[in-house]
């Protein structure tokens, strides 16, 4: 019993030594690429594709700057929205993203999305993790974000963003 209860405990605090929280703050642009096409079922539904770019304000990870692609679906007052997101860390390597997210089409309200890393380069091969951001639309088209989650590597934690 001994033995069982002393592997679990080793097993638990090397998992948990292995994952990394992640805490970054992005701001990203106005879309610079965002054609919509009217659905024509209902007044105000429409499909949409967004391309932009981001800037970590704030990060502990050696995130640098990242990069969106999304698709869109707007209806009348809400959104839904899924896409990738590569980051450039600091040193170069990148971090890729999937992401899915709803909102508001109004700017007073807070998005929300969740994020999965999918994969990475460099030092940051293998990596994976899961997190949220929320987010603050602005009435110039971009928003800023606040991200939180885990990241880990075989072997060895690394930090990565999303937004």
């Amino acid at each position: 019993m001994r033995k069982m209860l002393l592997v679990v405990c080793v097993v638990t605090l090397a998992s948990a030594a292995m994952a990394q929280k992640i805490d970054t703050k992005w701001s990203c642009s106005k879309p610079s690429e965002n054609p919509m096409l009217e659905v024509g079922d209902v007044p105000g539904h429409s499909y949409a594709l967004g391309k932009g770019t981001c800037a970590a304000t704030s990060s502990g990870s050696g995130e640098k700057s990242g990069a969106y692609t999304e698709f869109q679906e707007i209806r009348k007052t809400e959104l839904k929205n899924h896409g990738y997101f590569t980051v450039t860390m600091d040193n170069g390597d990148m971090v890729y993203y999937t992401y899915e997210g709803t909102g508001s089409t109004d700017v007073k309200k807070p998005l929300a999305n969740k994020w999965k890393i999918v994969s990475g380069t460099g030092k940051h091969k293998g990596i994976t993790g899961s997190g949220s951001c929320t987010g603050t639309p602005k009435e110039d088209g971009s928003a800023d974000f606040v991200c939180s989650g885990t990241a880990t590597m075989a072997g060895k934690a690394k930090a990565a963003p999303k937004s």
